[in-house]
């Protein structure tokens, strides 16, 4: 039971106070005057105002409530290296027996995990939220127990009591890290970039394996390079990307002995590779209705430098014209095919014959531009099957039909083979037809396939799109020269424009078209794993290596002709490895280190100053789990192998009761026996003066 005195005036206070101030007036009045009962007077004006002020006592019947520690445990990745779980649990268990042995006091244990999104750690987050859940009255402090990696310290709440934090870890405890300080999202093919990368070691490093470090560098899982690289400095690594598309570099370090953790040993860096410029030589024959079509379709690509060379007047024609007024100029025949061949990423011959322009040692040239990896379209017109063919030079050695002379002229639809319907470059053609299906072709050369894929078919099963590998080049037959027919809409057309996009992304190694490929996409921790390939055979399970080198296997479901795809949960962010066969791809969920390994040495410097401002304390667990003790608000509440609580006395008021302090007529008496006082004997000494 616990009793306070309280007012509740009669009248307003400013009016009370009015009152109070009129009354010192007269008080002071009367003792100037020197009036003897002056004293008197006060006192009963003093009663007055107290009646006035109406003071009560009020008693309440208070409950005592316990107070309340917050235990606040980081179960996030990097708690999980060396002996942290140890440690973590056996100051957990003691933290728990010190909190039953005190009077009145619980515990409440928080627990939190790696945020999401690879947010980290996040301590302040959950101590906010436990705090929400609690009186803040009857908080008597709040204990962490982390390593001191926290990344949400801006979220600090504000305490009512002290904040501690017991550090997990070792004083000993050595890691090293690699980084990726700058890495371009795209870059040119052929272009030289710069990524900057930088090694460091953090904690207590042995002298054995200070100072340098073996960086193992490989392209879209290549054989890897290894090299002996400074620690501590930034590294200026030049990279020139082989392919265009996703180009994937990966980064490792050979891990040390005594080092915590080799999560942060590696790096994954994917860069798309560009063309600055595509580079095409359209060779033409005699004017024909489908020559605009390909040089429309190329010039309409501002990424395309297209030089295009044609015969309009062929040597043997004679139709008495002076050279001299002839308007044409001589073509750099020699620079084109001699001196920078090489410098063109795809040739083009449309329906070109040989008439005497191109000599014999140019083709063997592009023979060899091919071998060395350059590409070639041919599409082929009825010249094809003639005499002075493309077929009778030294392009015969790479061109993947024979033609048999014979030229097809009737009404076709062309159709995908078996094949056509799983190679990248035509799967899927069929659901971009018009309504009514695609558009006739009236012409066709028939040729003999002696090698490469047959994805196209026309009239009795006829080659139509022959694709074919050539030592590291490539080569494509279109045996007809009514494909401009699509372009122009006859019939509802067909999709030209995205069958020739694909035909010359292919000619130019885009790994997307590849027909045997390993993909993955992530969104999240969903991995979505994609094989394409063109065999009869379905392929067998991808196997999944993880970051901490645990293996799953997984088996994949047709998803489409020549596509096979699954969906994979990913454990933990990191970098995976799939391997399906001869395939490898090596995939980053998330970042290849995440952010719980940026920084794994153990520390208090981060919560130093929120800790310090509460009156708390950072202690090493490594040196024992310290004592529990209560200390007055404002004390320092740590020391050497303690740390402090502060009792909070709260209650919750059970029942009030008020009641008056005097009754009102006592106030009256008081009053009017003071005041009749204070008049006798000022009466009394007046009388005496008189006499």
């Amino acid at each position: 039971m616990t009793q306070s005195l309280i007012f509740d005036p009669l009248i307003p206070w400013p009016v009370l106070w009015g009152a109070v101030a009129f009354a010192v007036v007269l008080l002071a009045l009367a003792l100037w005057r020197g009036l003897s009962g002056w004293w008197l007077r006060g006192l009963a004006a003093f009663v007055i105002l107290a009646a006035l002020a109406n003071p009560a006592l009020q008693e309440e019947d208070r409950r005592p409530q316990s107070d309340i520690v917050i235990a606040v445990v980081d179960d996030s990745a990097s708690q999980n290296l060396s002996d942290r779980p140890d440690q973590t649990a056996a100051a957990l268990a003691a933290i728990e027996a010190e909190v039953a042995a005190l009077d009145n006091t619980e515990l409440r244990i928080v627990r939190f995990g790696d945020g999401a999104e690879d947010a980290g750690s996040l301590a302040m987050t959950a101590l906010a939220e436990a705090l929400a859940e609690e009186p803040r009255a009857r908080v008597a402090g709040a204990i962490v127990i982390s390593d001191g990696q926290i990344h949400d310290l801006g979220l600090a709440p504000e305490m009512p009591a002290p904040l501690h934090l017991l550090l997990t870890g070792r004083a000993a405890d050595w890691d090293r890290r690699l980084t990726v300080k700058n890495a371009p999202a795209f870059a040119i093919l052929g272009e030289e970039i710069m990524l900057t990368l930088r090694i460091e070691d953090d904690g207590a490093v042995p002298a054995a394996v200070a100072g340098m470090a073996d960086l193992t560098i490989s392209i879209d899982a290549e054989p890897p390079q290894t090299y002996t690289v400074p620690v501590g400095e930034d590294l200026e690594l030049p990279v020139t990307l082989p392919h265009g598309g996703m180009n994937v570099l990966q980064f490792s370090l050979a891990p040390a002995a005594g080092e915590l953790t080799d999560r942060n040993n590696a790096a994954v860096v994917q860069i798309n590779g560009v063309r600055d410029r595509l580079r095409v030589l359209l060779v033409s024959g005699e004017p024909h209705a489908g020559e605009r079509v390909w040089r429309n379709l190329l010039k309409s690509d501002a990424s395309v430098d297209l030089v295009h060379f044609t015969i309009l007047r062929p040597p043997e024609k004679q139709d008495g014209i002076p050279v001299s007024e002839l308007s044409l100029i001589a073509f750099p025949t020699r620079e084109l095919f001699v001196e920078k061949i090489d410098e063109f990423d795809l040739i083009v011959f449309d329906r070109y014959s040989m008439r005497g322009i191109l000599p014999m040692s140019y083709m063997e040239n592009i023979v060899n531009y091919v071998r060395g990896g350059g590409t070639v379209l041919v599409a082929a017109g009825p010249e094809y099957g003639a005499v002075d063919s493309i077929w009778r030079s030294p392009l015969s050695e790479i061109l993947p039909a024979a033609p048999t002379a014979r030229v097809v002229e009737e009404g076709f639809v062309p159709a995908l083979t078996d094949l056509g319907r799983r190679h990248p470059v035509t799967e899927g053609l069929e659901a971009l037809a018009p309504e009514g299906g695609w558009g006739r072709w009236f012409r066709m050369v028939d040729v003999v396939p002696r090698a490469g894929q047959i994805v196209m078919e026309g009239p009795g099963n006829r080659p139509l799109l022959i694709l074919s590998r050539e030592g590291e080049g490539r080569v494509a037959i279109l045996a007809s020269d009514h494909a401009w027919l699509w372009g122009r809409g006859y019939e509802g057309g067909g999709p030209q424009l995205e069958l020739l996009r694909r035909l010359a992304h292919w000619m130019l190694k885009e790994p997307e078209l590849e027909e045997e490929t390993l993909t993955a996409t992530v969104e999240g921790q969903v991995m979505t794993i994609l094989r394409r390939s063109i065999l009869d055979i379905p392929p067998g399970d991808v196997t999944i290596t993880g970051p901490d080198g645990v293996q799953s296997t997984l088996s994949l479901k047709e998803a489409g002709p020549g596509r096979f795809s699954a969906d994979w949960l990913a454990p933990a962010m990191g970098l995976y490895r799939l391997e399906q066969g001869d395939l490898t791809r090596v995939v980053a969920v998330g970042p290849s280190a995440p952010r719980e390994f940026v920084q794994t040495i153990a520390s208090g410097e981060i919560m130093a100053d929120t800790v310090a401002a509460t009156n708390g304390g950072v202690l090493r667990l490594e040196e024992g789990t310290p004592d529990i003790r209560t200390v007055r608000d404002g004390r320092p509440a740590a020391g050497r192998g303690w740390i402090g609580i502060t009792p909070r006395g709260a209650y919750v008021t059970q029942d009030v009761s008020i009641a008056a302090l005097l009754p009102g007529w006592v106030w009256l008496i008081l009053a009017a026996s003071l005041a009749i006082a204070a008049w006798l004997i000022e009466g009394r000494k007046g009388a005496r003066r008189l006499t």
